[in-house]
């Protein structure tokens, strides 16, 4: 696990981010939940997600700076891919990623108060644990492609690597299921540098890097290839960037 020392500086800028959070949200919320309430209304409540990331990054001095290896038909739909390693990549995955998407991502999330409910309405949640849950979740993802809505998934299946920035492997198999079944591209995304930013509960001042890559067919693969493609384009970038900082 990455790790770094905090001086007296970077708790300051950590109270300052929290407080930016935590009024942004509360000043938008208000539209969010009415956007969330009519489902022909709910693209709408993305894009409100979208305008937190940006006020958020922009006024913390997190200014992401955005490779677009691929520009991202806003009315087309994709499977974006990325990878997992800081609490800090589903702020940004909202910030980089504009089409009407949602994250499928862990049930526990909507145990967060009010960022849990929109979590609820928007997003897809998914209980590993439970055979049910995934095949419900499942389901739902089919519906929201079917639908013309994106998916953002995260195939390590949370922060689990111990060998960070190394992915951890094997991927789960849902994003490359719901690929080939719904012959959807897949998007991989870079998050290059977010677990030097966030690499536990605490911020230090950096701009996020983020490649956004060319799509992957799934079309004539098996699920295997699939994963191991998306992997190692991912991966090759993680690690030129950590090969350029290995001395830092």
């Amino acid at each position: 696990m990455f790790r770094r020392k905090a001086n007296f500086l970077d708790y300051l800028y950590n109270a300052w981010c929290v407080l930016c959070l935590v009024i942004i949200y509360l000043a938008l919320f208000p539209f969010i939940f009415i956007c969330i309430q009519v489902k022909r209304w709910n693209w709408l409540g993305t894009k409100l997600t979208n305008l937190w990331a940006d006020i958020f990054f922009f006024i913390t001095g997190l200014w992401v700076k955005t490779e677009y290896r691929f520009r991202p038909d806003k009315k087309g739909h994709y499977i974006f891919v990325a990878n997992h390693f800081s609490y800090l990549d589903v702020a940004v995955g909202m910030k980089v990623v504009r089409n009407y998407f949602s994250y499928m991502g862990k049930s526990s999330v909507k145990k967060v108060p009010l960022l849990g409910y929109m979590f609820a309405r928007l997003h897809i949640q998914v209980d590993r644990g439970d055979k049910n849950s995934r095949v419900k979740s499942f389901k739902r993802s089919m519906k929201a492609l079917e639908e013309g809505r994106s998916l953002f998934i995260m195939p390590e299946g949370g922060i689990l690597s111990e060998t960070i920035p190394v992915m951890k492997q094997p991927f789960k198999d849902g994003a490359f299921v719901l690929a080939m079944e719904s012959k959807t591209p897949i998007v991989p995304i870079t998050f290059v540098n977010l677990y030097r930013i966030m690499p536990g509960t605490f911020i230090f001042w950096d701009f996020p890097r983020v490649i956004i890559h060319e799509p992957v067919s799934p079309e004539g693969k098996t699920i295997d290839a699939l994963k191991q493609e998306v992997y190692t384009i991912i991966q090759t970038e993680l690690d030129r960037y950590a090969h350029r900082h290995s001395n830092h």
